[in-house]
């Protein structure tokens, strides 16, 4: 068997945020990497690398080919990640070479791991790297099956009240508040977009074919305002919120008021998140609702 060692931290988390099902993708991780290095036919050819839900492998295939094996747990947000790469085809993200549907073990095409976007010094040309990403991304309709912000946004706009009555803090409470009323007034007319909900700085690698290219999608069927907040909050400076979406919204020629609305969305999925795990509202969240409702 392939001798590869698994990252503590890769360890941690999975023990952390998934439970028993962490536990039992962490024990079967060893012998689903030497199987699927031997069914696709791949050398491994370097240290692995990880995430928080992911471990990867760089590999070579029988033709000398550089590639990439990405090995997760497959959940809700993870499943959709091949269908959503399968439709981009490589435009604007990273190319699946070949996938298994049982595992949700991917072979992917090698990016630059060593160059992130978060490299580079200047936040807004950043920034404009990922609206013009997210233009092409979303350019596109979501497939059938694919998870829907239309049923996310009323699982939030349904928990709400609740997670009011937990926040201690009057003026979280008002700004959450307004940002589940902002989503009511959107929530009818969702989008049919195909979204990757978590393009990030660090979710953008160099490659050869382009500069730039996305990688670890979540999608889901929706707006394209929804996914404007990762790239908005990354190196967060409070003053240049309204630039990134003012920016964002126009390379992407969004509607701005939506936009807005769908941005809140997110400040309100990730307040629900911290009260659920009982955590303190998380202050650049704030500070992006603040910003963004100009208060």
């Amino acid at each position: 068997m392939i001798d590869i060692r698994i990252p503590d931290k890769l360890i941690e988390s999975q023990y952390e945020y998934a439970g028993e099902a962490g536990r039992a993708f962490i024990a079967a991780l060893p012998a689903r990497v030497a199987e699927f290095v031997e069914r696709w036919d791949l050398t491994v050819d370097g240290p692995s690398m990880h995430g928080v839900a992911a471990l990867v492998l760089p590999v070579v295939r029988a033709d000398g080919t550089p590639a990439a094996v990405k090995f997760q747990l497959l959940d809700e947000e993870t499943e959709g990640e091949p269908v959503g790469l399968r439709v981009w085809g490589g435009d604007g993200a990273v190319r699946l070479l070949d996938h298994d549907e049982g595992t949700g073990t991917m072979l992917l095409e090698r990016l630059d791991s060593g160059r992130m976007l978060s490299t580079m010094a200047d936040s807004r040309e950043a920034v404009l790297v990922i609206a013009e990403l997210l233009a092409r991304l979303t350019s596109v309709e979501a497939p059938a099956g694919m998870r829907r912000l239309g049923d996310i946004a009323g699982e939030m706009v349904g928990e709400l009240p609740g997670a009011l009555k937990a926040i201690g803090d009057p003026a979280e409470r008002a700004l959450v508040e307004r940002c589940g009323g902002a989503v009511r007034e959107v929530m009818g007319e969702p989008g049919d977009r195909l979204l990757h909900w978590d393009l990030h700085f660090e979710n953008v690698l160099a490659a050869e074919r382009e500069p730039w290219l996305a990688i670890d999608p979540k999608p889901l069927a929706g707006d394209p305002g929804f996914d404007l907040w990762p790239a908005i909050n990354n190196r967060l400076e409070p003053d240049e919120v309204l630039w990134r979406f003012d920016a964002m919204t126009e390379v992407l020629g969004l509607d701005r008021e939506r936009a807005r609305a769908w941005t809140l969305g997110r400040v309100l999925q990730n307040a629900l998140w911290d009260v659920e795990d009982g955590r303190p509202l998380a202050a650049h969240d704030m500070e992006i609702a603040r910003r963004l409702l100009g208060v």
